[in-house]
């Protein structure tokens, strides 16, 4: 069932989330995106200037839901930091175990694809990520101050998360399970514990 939009930039761009989180960015030509989308082709240049600005315009769209979504997540005042950020990791497992044209994780899906193809998008990635990873700072930095998380360099400990749970999703996509990911959580309760 398609979706009424007013705002064809936004039909365009949540047309082609849905698509490239499940075939990727060179799986999926710009007649398909527009054809999935019901919009004409001189609509789509009125926005972008080429199937690369539209990527790096999706990347932008999706780090600005994505870190909205983790400012509200790690704000959330009836829980400690330690309880926020393992909320975190599990609803990143949880979004793993969906099925395929289920998950929304642009990240993970097109960074090794597009790094090499396009370098504002993978700019676009880096400094999205880099974002993420600040905010996975800022509320280990809360978690030291409210006692609920160990005394650590808060961005090397998020760093370290971050690099753990990509490279666990990218195994899960490998075999085809959530094991990785459940390994991550464990490795992340065990570094975030209390000694």
């Amino acid at each position: 069932m398609k979706q009424n939009y007013a705002d064809t930039r936004q039909q365009l761009l949540d047309t082609g989330h849905r698509m490239m989180v499940v075939k990727g960015f060179t799986g999926v030509g710009l007649n398909e995106i527009l054809q999935t989308a019901g919009v004409p082709k001189g609509s789509f240049y009125h926005y972008f200037k080429s199937k690369e600005q539209y990527g790096q315009a999706l990347l932008e769209a999706y780090f600005q839901n994505y870190l909205a979504d983790m400012a509200q997540r790690f704000t959330a005042p009836d829980l400690n930091a330690r309880e926020r950020l393992m909320g975190y990791w599990q609803k990143w497992l949880n979004n793993y175990c969906a099925p395929c044209d289920e998950q929304s994780c642009l990240a993970v899906k097109l960074s090794a694809e597009v790094a090499d193809l396009s370098e504002a998008m993978r700019i676009t990635l880096r400094d999205g990520t880099d974002q993420v990873i600040e905010r996975l700072t800022d509320c280990i930095e809360q978690g030291q101050r409210d006692g609920s998380l160990p005394q650590s360099n808060a961005q090397h400990t998020a760093t370290v998360l971050y690099q753990l749970w990509l490279g666990a999703s990218l195994l899960s996509k490998l075999h085809r399970n959530n094991h990785p990911l459940e390994s991550a959580l464990l490795t992340t309760e065990a570094l975030l514990a209390i000694p």
